[in-house]
Protein backbone atom coordinates (compact mmCIF):
# COMPACT_ATOMS: atom_id res chain seq x y z
CA UNK A 1 0.00 0.00 0.00
CA UNK A 2 1.58 3.72 -0.85
CA UNK A 3 1.02 7.30 -0.64
CA UNK A 4 2.33 9.15 -2.49
CA UNK A 5 3.22 12.90 -1.00
CA UNK A 6 5.46 15.79 -2.15
CA UNK A 7 7.27 18.26 0.02
CA UNK A 8 9.31 21.17 0.29
CA UNK A 9 12.23 21.27 2.98
CA UNK A 10 13.57 24.73 3.09
CA UNK A 11 15.42 26.24 -0.09
CA UNK A 12 15.40 22.48 -1.83
CA UNK A 13 13.06 20.22 -3.29
CA UNK A 14 12.87 16.90 -1.11
CA UNK A 15 11.78 13.72 -1.69
CA UNK A 16 9.77 13.81 1.35
CA UNK A 17 6.17 14.61 -0.02
CA UNK A 18 6.39 12.36 -3.39
CA UNK A 19 8.06 9.63 -0.99
CA UNK A 20 6.22 6.19 -0.41
CA UNK A 21 3.99 5.74 2.83
CA UNK A 22 3.60 2.07 2.46
CA UNK A 23 1.36 0.03 5.12
CA UNK A 24 2.90 -3.21 5.16
CA UNK A 25 4.66 -5.97 6.39
CA UNK A 26 8.48 -7.03 7.18
CA UNK A 27 10.72 -5.28 10.29
CA UNK A 28 11.73 -7.56 12.56
CA UNK A 29 9.84 -7.27 16.11
CA UNK A 30 7.30 -9.86 16.96
CA UNK A 31 9.06 -13.14 16.44
CA UNK A 32 7.04 -15.29 18.23
CA UNK A 33 4.61 -13.57 19.97
CA UNK A 34 2.56 -15.84 18.77
CA UNK A 35 -1.55 -16.60 18.33
CA UNK A 36 -2.42 -12.76 19.59
CA UNK A 37 -0.53 -11.66 16.24
CA UNK A 38 -0.62 -14.28 13.94
CA UNK A 39 -4.72 -15.15 14.41
CA UNK A 40 -5.79 -11.72 16.58
CA UNK A 41 -8.69 -12.49 18.52
CA UNK A 42 -12.04 -10.48 16.75
CA UNK A 43 -13.30 -9.62 20.05
CA UNK A 44 -10.40 -8.50 21.81
CA UNK A 45 -9.60 -6.39 18.69
CA UNK A 46 -13.25 -5.01 18.21
CA UNK A 47 -12.67 -3.97 22.41
CA UNK A 48 -11.77 0.19 23.12
CA UNK A 49 -8.98 0.68 24.26
CA UNK A 50 -8.87 3.38 27.71
CA UNK A 51 -9.27 6.73 27.39
CA UNK A 52 -5.28 7.29 27.63
CA UNK A 53 -2.64 5.49 28.07
CA UNK A 54 1.26 6.08 27.95
CA UNK A 55 3.82 3.91 26.30
CA UNK A 56 7.64 3.88 26.43
CA UNK A 57 8.77 3.14 23.05
CA UNK A 58 12.81 1.55 24.46
CA UNK A 59 14.74 2.60 21.29
CA UNK A 60 18.40 2.23 19.85
CA UNK A 61 18.46 6.27 20.87
CA UNK A 62 17.18 6.15 24.29
CA UNK A 63 13.67 6.56 25.55
CA UNK A 64 10.43 7.89 23.85
CA UNK A 65 7.58 8.21 25.28
CA UNK A 66 4.42 8.86 23.67
CA UNK A 67 0.77 9.22 24.84
CA UNK A 68 -2.28 7.74 23.00
CA UNK A 69 -5.71 9.73 23.25
CA UNK A 70 -8.79 7.74 22.00
CA UNK A 71 -10.93 10.72 21.70
CA UNK A 72 -8.47 12.08 18.91
CA UNK A 73 -8.93 8.94 16.42
CA UNK A 74 -10.96 6.10 18.65
CA UNK A 75 -10.38 3.01 15.86
CA UNK A 76 -6.50 4.19 15.34
CA UNK A 77 -5.90 4.20 18.73
CA UNK A 78 -7.81 1.11 19.39
CA UNK A 79 -5.45 -0.82 16.96
CA UNK A 80 -2.09 1.01 18.61
CA UNK A 81 -3.63 -0.54 21.79
CA UNK A 82 -3.64 -3.73 20.90
CA UNK A 83 -0.65 -4.07 18.81
CA UNK A 84 1.38 -2.48 21.27
CA UNK A 85 -0.33 -4.54 23.97
CA UNK A 86 1.03 -7.72 22.23
CA UNK A 87 4.19 -6.93 21.42
CA UNK A 88 3.98 -6.09 17.59
CA UNK A 89 6.24 -3.49 17.86
CA UNK A 90 9.01 -4.86 20.07
CA UNK A 91 12.51 -4.77 17.68
CA UNK A 92 10.99 -2.66 14.77
CA UNK A 93 12.97 -0.60 12.79
CA UNK A 94 12.61 3.31 12.03
CA UNK A 95 13.04 2.12 8.53
CA UNK A 96 12.28 5.78 6.44
CA UNK A 97 13.41 8.43 8.55
CA UNK A 98 13.49 12.15 6.36
CA UNK A 99 15.10 14.93 8.27
CA UNK A 100 12.59 17.23 9.58
CA UNK A 101 9.48 15.11 7.68
CA UNK A 102 8.50 12.11 9.37
CA UNK A 103 10.37 9.25 11.15
CA UNK A 104 8.38 5.80 10.21
CA UNK A 105 8.15 2.62 11.54
CA UNK A 106 5.94 -0.53 11.92
CA UNK A 107 6.83 -2.85 9.20
CA UNK A 108 7.07 -6.29 11.07
CA UNK A 109 10.62 -8.63 10.88
CA UNK A 110 8.34 -11.93 10.63
CA UNK A 111 6.90 -12.65 7.18
CA UNK A 112 3.89 -14.88 8.97
CA UNK A 113 3.29 -11.87 10.95
CA UNK A 114 2.81 -9.49 8.29
CA UNK A 115 0.88 -11.91 6.35
CA UNK A 116 -1.97 -12.14 9.60
CA UNK A 117 -1.88 -8.13 9.80
CA UNK A 118 -1.50 -7.36 5.33
CA UNK A 119 -5.23 -6.56 5.20
CA UNK A 120 -6.43 -6.06 8.55
CA UNK A 121 -7.31 -2.54 7.76
CA UNK A 122 -8.99 0.08 10.16
CA UNK A 123 -11.78 2.56 9.22
CA UNK A 124 -10.60 5.76 9.00
CA UNK A 125 -11.63 8.69 12.00
CA UNK A 126 -11.98 12.15 11.50
CA UNK A 127 -8.59 14.17 11.63
CA UNK A 128 -9.59 15.92 15.09
CA UNK A 129 -6.47 17.38 15.85
CA UNK A 130 -3.77 18.72 13.63
CA UNK A 131 -0.25 16.90 12.65
CA UNK A 132 1.83 19.01 14.76
CA UNK A 133 5.24 18.29 15.88
CA UNK A 134 5.89 15.12 17.69
CA UNK A 135 2.34 13.07 16.99
CA UNK A 136 2.00 10.02 15.73
CA UNK A 137 -0.32 9.00 12.70
CA UNK A 138 -1.14 5.76 11.20
CA UNK A 139 0.70 5.56 7.33
CA UNK A 140 -2.57 5.11 4.75
CA UNK A 141 -2.47 4.30 1.01
CA UNK A 142 -6.44 6.66 1.36
CA UNK A 143 -9.59 5.65 2.73
CA UNK A 144 -10.07 3.31 5.39
CA UNK A 145 -6.39 1.68 4.27
CA UNK A 146 -4.86 2.46 7.86
CA UNK A 147 -2.88 -1.28 9.26
CA UNK A 148 -0.07 -1.35 11.28
CA UNK A 149 2.71 1.37 10.20
CA UNK A 150 3.46 4.79 12.12
CA UNK A 151 5.32 7.76 11.58
CA UNK A 152 6.25 10.52 14.18
CA UNK A 153 5.71 13.94 12.88
CA UNK A 154 9.38 15.60 13.11
CA UNK A 155 8.05 19.14 12.22
CA UNK A 156 4.42 20.46 11.87
CA UNK A 157 3.26 19.12 9.14
CA UNK A 158 -0.26 20.61 8.76
CA UNK A 159 -0.77 19.30 5.11
CA UNK A 160 -1.08 15.91 6.27
CA UNK A 161 -4.20 16.90 7.66
CA UNK A 162 -6.03 16.67 4.17
CA UNK A 163 -3.81 15.23 1.76
CA UNK A 164 -5.06 11.93 0.91
CA UNK A 165 -8.37 12.16 2.88
CA UNK A 166 -5.98 13.46 6.49
CA UNK A 167 -3.64 11.40 8.47
CA UNK A 168 -5.21 11.63 11.92
CA UNK A 169 -3.00 11.88 14.55
CA UNK A 170 -3.51 9.04 17.52
CA UNK A 171 -0.82 10.17 19.67
CA UNK A 172 1.98 12.44 20.99
CA UNK A 173 5.70 12.61 21.87
CA UNK A 174 5.52 13.96 25.76
CA UNK A 175 9.31 13.52 26.09
CA UNK A 176 11.93 12.37 23.99
CA UNK A 177 11.20 13.69 21.10
CA UNK A 178 14.91 15.05 20.78
CA UNK A 179 15.42 11.17 20.73
CA UNK A 180 13.17 11.05 17.61
CA UNK A 181 14.82 13.92 16.23
CA UNK A 182 18.07 12.09 16.08
CA UNK A 183 17.24 8.53 14.53
CA UNK A 184 19.14 8.18 11.89
CA UNK A 185 18.08 9.15 8.61
CA UNK A 186 21.23 9.36 6.65
CA UNK A 187 19.61 6.80 3.86
CA UNK A 188 16.70 9.07 3.13
CA UNK A 189 14.13 8.55 1.20
CA UNK A 190 12.85 4.73 0.48
CA UNK A 191 13.40 2.93 -2.56
CA UNK A 192 12.51 3.82 -5.45
CA UNK A 193 12.59 7.23 -5.09
CA UNK A 194 15.84 7.26 -2.76
CA UNK A 195 18.93 5.33 -1.47
CA UNK A 196 16.65 4.00 1.57
CA UNK A 197 15.59 0.32 2.09
CA UNK A 198 12.55 -1.39 0.08
CA UNK A 199 9.23 -1.71 1.58
CA UNK A 200 8.59 -4.90 0.05
CA UNK A 201 11.91 -6.57 0.96
CA UNK A 202 11.26 -5.63 4.00
CA UNK A 203 8.32 -7.03 3.95
CA UNK A 204 9.85 -10.94 2.51
CA UNK A 205 12.87 -10.88 3.83
CA UNK A 206 12.23 -8.90 7.53
CA UNK A 207 15.34 -7.55 9.72
CA UNK A 208 17.59 -9.57 8.00
CA UNK A 209 17.55 -7.33 4.92
CA UNK A 210 17.73 -3.98 6.96
CA UNK A 211 21.08 -5.10 9.46
CA UNK A 212 22.74 -6.95 6.73
CA UNK A 213 21.99 -3.75 4.17
CA UNK A 214 21.16 -0.49 6.20
CA UNK A 215 22.94 -1.41 9.48
CA UNK A 216 23.21 2.26 10.68
CA UNK A 217 19.55 2.53 10.69
CA UNK A 218 17.35 3.03 14.43
CA UNK A 219 14.95 0.24 16.22
CA UNK A 220 12.25 0.18 18.53
CA UNK A 221 13.87 -2.60 21.02
CA UNK A 222 10.60 -2.80 23.16
CA UNK A 223 6.85 -1.20 23.22
CA UNK A 224 5.63 -0.99 26.70
CA UNK A 225 2.43 0.24 27.90
CA UNK A 226 3.05 1.75 31.22
CA UNK A 227 -0.17 3.80 32.36
CA UNK A 228 -3.75 3.75 31.65
CA UNK A 229 -7.12 6.19 31.80
CA UNK A 230 -10.32 5.28 31.61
Amino acid sequence: MRLRLTIIAGSRVAIALAAVLACGRGNGAAEGQGAPLLAPDQSELARAAPDSFRVELQTSRGPITVVARRAWAPRGVDRFYYLTRHGYYDSTYFFRVIENFVAQFGISGDPSINAAWENRRIADDSVRHSNTRGTLAFASQGPNSRTVQLFINLRDNPKLDTYGGGFPPIAEVTSGLNVAESLYDGYGEGAPSGLGPRQDLITEEGNAYLRRYFPQLDLIQRAVIVQEWR
